[in-house]
């Protein structure tokens, strides 16, 4: 039998927290499949809570603290696990960071600015000062660093989970920067969809009422754990994992989809707008 290796508790609350699971479980004789039987999750989502890689989300707290028999310990700590920060995000982001990364696809509709995992450093930077205009410089760089981060997951073959981005017309011809800055950043788009790690469409201008007219949204499913929303505000997010309304939004997502421009009609259009970038002109819209 290999002998187990045990994890530095103390290294930080997540951590410390999985530690206890995995000490809790052993003890019962569990095995990760036999603690999860009657649940939702997977056996790689545990694993990843025991090694306080992943926060376990209360339903999934309930149901250890049931087979254990342990008094509700896990879900009253969940909270605590929740509140550990990992970074400069945004406390309300930190769910969404850790969830983008266990992907198995990832679907956002942006209608008024370029998705976080899509951004160049310009444009993030631009977006950060403008929600936070008396903020250090400091500040504002580390915000732009940790959000070009979280696309390193498109350059890791065996992570990168399928991506859909729907972008509204109005991002490729109202530019919020340089032209310059706008060619790199649709550049950036066009990149990443020829190395298919990403498809996006464009919804044009004169498509009329259309789903999700006034919300940004991601939606996300797992290989191990329920699909889950998030929407965001300029200064607020909330997580949607009540599998009725999840229904609800992934139906108007597909009914966005089906409104959009083709993702080949999509991507020449990107292609030719950062064309005019270059050459110094504004694109034409599609009216």
């Amino acid at each position: 039998m290999a002998q187990r290796k045990d994890i530095d508790g103390s290294m930080s609350v997540p951590t410390f927290y999985g530690k206890e699971l995995r000490w809790k479980r052993e003890a019962a004789g569990l095995s990760l499949e036999a603690l999860l039987e009657g649940s939702f999750f997977g056996k790689t989502y545990l694993s990843d809570i025991e090694r306080g890689e992943r926060r376990m989300p209360v339903e999934l707290a309930r149901h250890v603290d049931r087979v254990l028999e342990t008094d509700g310990f896990f879900e009253r700590h969940c909270e605590d696990v929740r509140k550990a920060r990992r970074g400069p995000h945004a406390a309300y982001f930190e769910k969404i960071l850790e969830a983008e990364r266990h992907a198995e696809s990832i679907e956002e509709w942006c209608p008024s600015t370029f998705p976080g995992l899509l951004q160049t450093a310009p444009y993030a930077r631009a977006l950060v000062r403008s929600a936070h205009p008396a903020a250090a410089d400091d500040w504002v760089e580390e915000k732009v660093t940790a959000r070009l981060a979280r696309a390193r997951l498109f350059d890791e073959d065996h992570s990168t989970p399928e991506y859909w981005a729907i972008l509204h017309e109005s991002l490729l011809t109202d530019p919020i920067l340089p032209p310059r800055e706008m060619a790199e950043q649709l550049d950036r788009i066009v990149e990443l969809a020829e190395r298919r790690r990403i498809v996006p469409q464009v919804v044009p201008r004169k498509a009329g009422a259309y789903p999700l007219m006034a919300a940004s949204i991601m939606v996300m499913t797992f290989p191990d754990a329920p699909p889950l929303v998030y929407t965001e505000a300029s200064y607020s997010g909330d997580t949607i994992d009540d599998p009725a309304l999840v229904k609800q939004y992934r139906k108007a997502y597909d009914r966005l989809r089906a409104v959009a421009l083709s993702p080949d009609t999509s991507l020449d259009m990107i292609k030719a707008a950062a064309e005019e970038y270059r050459n110094g002109k504004q694109p034409d819209r599609l009216e």
